[in-house]
């Protein structure tokens, strides 16, 4: 019992030193979005048996966290601010092999960040304020992006490089798919696939994450997924969509229920049924759907949301247009967040860093949000950058400060990172070009057969010159 009991101690301390560390009390706005109960209740089920050792299941994933948030990202980076803090608490030292710590990580189930990241999102949604919706409506985004990792016979199995590389001269590439609020930022779910190959295209990730959308939300997505089988899915679970037409379809304004100019009520009609889709799946569509149809300036959209008494074509074409924040976001958790090479060699902990990742994404979303909540801002307006900079560098402080200190470097945080408002740029445009140039050449045979290359020339050289 004692053994026990001293193991969920251990639980909620590490739960706490991850809540200080993003700036969250117990008496906050979003103070309930994770609390150390959830943490705690998230390892008992997800880890079967554990020690109560030095990388605990609980101190492991802070660890982590702190790993993809730090600047280096180096294992022993972490464990080297891991032994100062230990030092500073006056607890026993641990050496800087990152051996146990790597064995840690492997240890950790994939469950824990996965189901972590989901939670803060989930809870982050349930406490948005009405003035962060839209027309009192929640609103998502979706869409597809690719990341890289290290060159491993393990990830090159699962995740291919582009068939059109030569082997040995590519990386292995991942398709990620993710479901993004536009009022938090944070994300709601994620899935994660070979780049090429049956079901990895976007339309089938988004309809694997259908479930993770609620009833009433609105999704916004490009016109790749304006088919009759995405739209027909998300209608199913009570989700509204708009999108771009997609380009197969012709949109005949003459026909259909007139609403006004350049916008109307079409029949869609069942296609035939794809060779990928069994006949009992087919039968379970609607034999028709009736879609809105308008165009402004130029481009047509298609909507479920039908009244135009609720929604006109401009409002739906400035809704629209809000679906480029998840390039932003995208923009962030690759660059910022540093994801867009990942450093893990095998795909089961790719899996895992991309987990955590999205975690720490979603939980300096979580201050973000609490800050803005405070200023009376949308989160969309301050800058994720430099609210990750903030927290690093208070990161510290906020573990080891006690009681009434540590409520003043809350409000501290949550203040500095209002002051963080994004310029305003309207009609922004950036060319797809690239400015910097490499003078290096462009490794044309794998680098181990390149490397006895250069071996054998500097040995040639070393002959010619001999005496």
């Amino acid at each position: 019992m004692k053994a026990a009991s001293a193991q969920q101690e251990s639980l909620r301390r590490e739960a706490v030193k991850l809540r200080h560390q993003f700036a969250q009390g117990s008496r906050g706005i979003f103070s309930g979005v994770l609390p150390a109960s959830k943490v705690a209740e998230v390892i008992r089920e997800e880890c079967e048996a554990w020690r109560d050792r030095v990388y605990s299941p609980a101190t492991t994933l802070r660890l982590f966290i702190g790993q993809v948030l730090g600047e280096d990202r180096a294992c022993q980076d972490v464990l080297s601010r891991f032994l100062a803090e230990r030092t500073a608490e006056g607890v026993a030292a641990i050496g800087l092999n990152t051996g146990a710590y790597c064995q840690a990580r492997q240890r950790l189930p994939l469950e824990v960040p996965d189901r972590l990241y989901r939670e803060v999102a989930r809870a982050l949604e349930e406490k948005l304020p009405k003035e962060w919706s839209w027309l009192s409506r929640r609103v998502k985004v979706f869409d597809g992006t690719t990341v890289s990792m290290p060159d491993t016979p393990q990830n090159q199995n699962e995740f291919p490089q582009n068939s059109e590389q030569q082997e040995g001269l590519g990386f292995p590439i991942a398709r990620l798919g993710a479901v993004i609020s536009l009022g938090s930022g944070a994300v709601i779910g994620h899935t994660v696939v070979a780049c090429e190959g049956k079901g990895t295209g976007e339309q089938t990730l988004l309809r694997g994450l259908l479930p993770v959308l609620q009833p009433g939300d609105i999704l916004l997505a490009d016109a790749l997924l304006a088919t009759w089988w995405v739209i027909a899915e998300a209608r199913a679970t009570g989700v509204d969509v708009v999108m771009p037409q997609h380009g197969r379809r012709l949109t005949d304004f003459s026909r259909g229920e007139s609403l006004g100019k350049r916008d109307h009520l079409a029949v869609w009609r069942r296609p035939q049924r794809p060779s990928w889709m069994s006949v009992e799946a087919y039968k379970r569509y609607p034999v028709e759907m009736v879609m809105r149809e308008c165009e402004v300036d130029g481009r047509v959209l298609v909507t479920t949301l039908l009244d135009p008494a609720f929604v006109s074509p401009r409002e739906l074409d400035d809704l629209y247009s809000l679906r480029w924040t998840i390039e932003v976001d995208w923009r962030t958790i690759k660059a910022t967040m540093e994801m867009d090479v990942l450093r893990c060699c095998s795909p089961a902990m790719v899996r895992k860093e991309i987990a955590v990742c999205l975690l720490a994404y979603n939980l300096v979303r979580w201050a973000m949000a609490t800050a803005a909540a405070l200023a009376h801002l949308l989160p969309r307006v301050l800058g994720f950058t430099g609210a990750k900079r903030v927290l690093l560098a208070f990161a510290e402080q906020l573990r080891r400060s006690p009681g009434q200190r540590l409520a003043v470097l809350f409000s501290t945080v949550l203040a500095a990172i209002s002051t963080l408002l994004l310029p305003h740029r309207p009609g922004r445009v950036e060319p797809r070009a690239k400015k910097r140039r490499s003078s290096l050449p462009i490794l044309t045979v794998p680098r181990k057969v390149a490397r006895q290359q250069q071996l054998a020339k500097r040995e040639a050289r070393r002959l010619n010159v001999a005496p």
